[in-house]
């Protein structure tokens, strides 16, 4: 009896050692700024490398990172690892990749919360920053002619596929309430025609491992 109880006491143990080992700290951000030349992010690496420094400046270490961008020969929703993610404050955003590109994910302006745990401007705010590049399609897969050249262009030529942090938009179309695939951009990929239409060159950061 006595080593019944035993074995049962460390069946216990372990299963609330796995229970509480699950790693709740930041893993999902919106970037708190951006490249500061519109589009032009530097490539993916140049994407991945922001997204990196702006956490460890938060103080998170440890993470290798990947920016939510599609490019003509990549898909987002493929970057990003496997999941949970959970922003700054240890809300979970989302499972898994399944998840996330479904109605079950938990992006909100309340909750797509920047790398210091602040929340991104949307539609109402002044200026509004909801806007976020992706160059995707609501699965996670790559619109090819709307990525700014794979993410390299900053002029008045181009486009990115941009989604709503926030969930609103100008109606109530899915399409207004997306966070990954709302409206292209109008008038290239420069800082000046991402504010024009409610952004600011923000994008999705997610921790892989």
């Amino acid at each position: 009896m006595r080593r019944l109880l035993l074995v049962t006491a460390a069946a216990s143990l372990a299963a609330i050692g796995v229970a509480s080992s699950q790693d709740t700290t930041m893993s999902f951000f919106v970037t708190s700024v951006g490249s500061g030349k519109g589009a032009d992010l530097g490539g993916l690496a140049g994407a991945d490398a922001h997204c990196a420094s702006l956490a460890e400046a938060a103080g998170v270490t440890g993470k290798t990172w990947r920016a939510y961008l599609s490019t003509s020969d990549t898909d987002a929703r493929d970057r990003i690892g496997k999941g949970p993610w959970f922003n700054a404050k240890g809300v979970k955003i989302a499972d898994d990749v399944a998840s996330l590109h479904s109605d079950a994910n938990a992006i909100t302006k309340q909750t797509a919360l920047d790398e210091k745990g602040e929340v991104v401007n949307g539609r109402g705010d002044k200026p509004n920053r909801h806007d976020v590049l992706t160059g995707s399609k609501p699965d996670g897969t790559k619109i090819a002619d709307q990525t700014c050249g794979d993410w390299t262009l900053s002029g008045a030529e181009g486009a990115a596929m941009t989604g709503h942090h926030d969930r609103t938009g100008l109606d109530d179309s899915a399409a207004a309430k997306s966070w990954n695939s709302s409206h292209a951009s109008r008038g290239g990929c420069s800082q000046e025609a991402l504010r024009s239409t409610g952004g600011d060159g923000l994008f999705y950061c997610f921790g892989v491992n």
